[in-house]
């Protein structure tokens, strides 16, 4: 067991929080990870914990960092041996540390977390819904579902959801106690954001802009975001009226997305490509990852989101921030509660577009037999949307508002209050 930075002092004498990722890396767990790491580090002594460093450190917050030097891969000995090694080394390192809380981010550090309770708090943090995660499938997806997570769920001292609409899943599915759940969403460094989304685009880019309407999407080029459909629905939108689409991101479904937008005949410029050059006139933009993607989401007419299935999405809540009118698929978890905070969701799948308070909800993009329609009423809402200025500005307005719901300040005041919560509990001399 490795350590990165210094780790926790004898001399400062507030509570010791260990917080708990498989990998450090680039993504949204990653992301928000740190997020908690800064915040919470006001108010506790806060050690990160890794499984190993095989991955560079994409969002380093300055606080100590205990490697447990476990590599991952291997065949199924190898993966079960490695398994406990880290269950082993993490419950020392909890004793060594004297630690009072640990939270765990992701699946996988869940399990190590709870199998290496002591007589510290443990706190699991849920980032996404489980029931509709297509990547848990399979024997393997089986066993987590049916055995791990309903075992191991129960031995949280509190399970923390970052949507209130997967509380009743794992009420339900894998049978947690109501009274051990709490819905805290993520939050965004909403000044921040904004600070970065004035900056200017570089000439090449702005002639994109002002060539048309631009629709812009953010996020990693995978099967949870689910954007080959939105391929085809700009495709038909391009039959109606100009727009471009603008793909901010990277990820391992770039080539098959690529062949997509190509098969259907549309202009495709893949900033990847080093013969491609930056022109307005291509329809579709992959610029891959920005270190600013703000810059990008501000001047754009339109935020889209087809997700599959989300947890309390970044993407979403700083379009929001960036002041856009956001158009999003009402897939669980998160939209809804971010764009229609106060209706209750159907009973069925949403199969038309439904104008929000803070947001456009629409059908999600992932049922063969209504796919056709479905897309249709994308088409349709987007061209509604395109040619009404008023309705674009009202929505733009709505989702800046609600983004200040979001804040660093209100979302981890909670998180304080839930901990100190937890604290409270222990005994005196523990």
């Amino acid at each position: 067991m490795s350590s990165i930075n210094p780790t926790m002092t004898a001399t400062d004498s507030r509570p010791r929080l260990l917080m708990i990722i498989p990998n450090r890396g680039m993504g949204g767990a990653q992301r928000a990870f740190h997020d908690h790491s800064v915040e919470l580090s006001n108010y506790y002594q806060v050690t990160e914990v890794i499984f190993n460093d095989d991955l560079p450190d994409m969002y380093p917050s300055g606080n100590a960092v205990r490697n447990l030097d476990v590599p991952g891969g291997g065949g199924p000995v190898a993966k079960v041996q490695n398994f406990w090694r880290r269950v082993s080394r993490l419950r020392e390192l909890k004793k060594e540390l004297n630690c009072d809380v640990a939270v765990s981010h992701l699946e996988g550090a869940d399990y190590i977390n709870l199998l290496s309770k002591g007589r510290e708090k443990a706190v699991v943090l849920i980032q996404g819904s489980k029931v509709h995660d297509r990547n848990i499938s399979g024997a393997m997806g089986w066993l987590r579902k049916s055995v791990l997570m309903p075992w191991l769920y129960q031995r949280a001292d509190k399970m923390v959801t970052v949507s209130r609409d997967i509380i009743p899943e794992m009420t339900a599915v894998f049978g947690v106690p109501r009274h051990k759940l709490s819905a805290i969403n993520n939050s965004f460094e909403v000044e921040h954001v904004r600070k970065l989304s004035q900056e200017p685009l570089d000439a090449a880019t702005q002639a994109v802009y002002a060539a048309g309407p631009v629709l812009v999407t953010s996020g990693r080029l995978a099967i949870q975001k689910n954007q080959a459909p939105l391929l085809d629905v700009v495709a038909a939108l391009l039959k109606r009226q100009p727009a471009k689409l603008v793909f901010i991101g990277d990820g391992e479904l770039r080539e098959d997305l690529l062949a997509h937008a190509r098969a259907l005949k549309l202009r495709v410029y893949n900033a990847m490509n080093s013969t491609d050059v930056l022109t307005p006139d291509y329809d579709v933009y992959f610029v891959g990852l920005q270190e600013n993607p703000f810059k990008y989401i501000r001047p754009a007419t339109a935020f889209v989101f087809p997700s599959a299935w989300e947890g309390f999405p970044l993407a979403l809540g700083e379009a929001m921030t960036c002041g856009i009118p956001v158009v999003s698929t009402d897939c669980p978890t998160g939209p809804r509660e971010m764009l229609a905070p106060t209706v209750e969701a159907p009973t069925t799948p949403l199969r038309h577009a439904e104008w929000a308070e803070f947001g456009v909800l629409m059908p999600m993009l992932t049922e063969p037999a209504s796919l056709a329609a479905d897309m249709a009423c994308w088409t349709d809402t987007l061209v509604q949307l395109l040619n009404d200025a008023p309705a674009r500005e009202r929505l733009g307005q709505a989702a800046r508002l609600r983004s200040n719901d979001f804040t660093h300040r209100r979302i981890f005041g909670q998180w304080k209050e839930l901990i100190d919560g937890l604290l409270s509990e222990r005994p005196a001399n523990a």
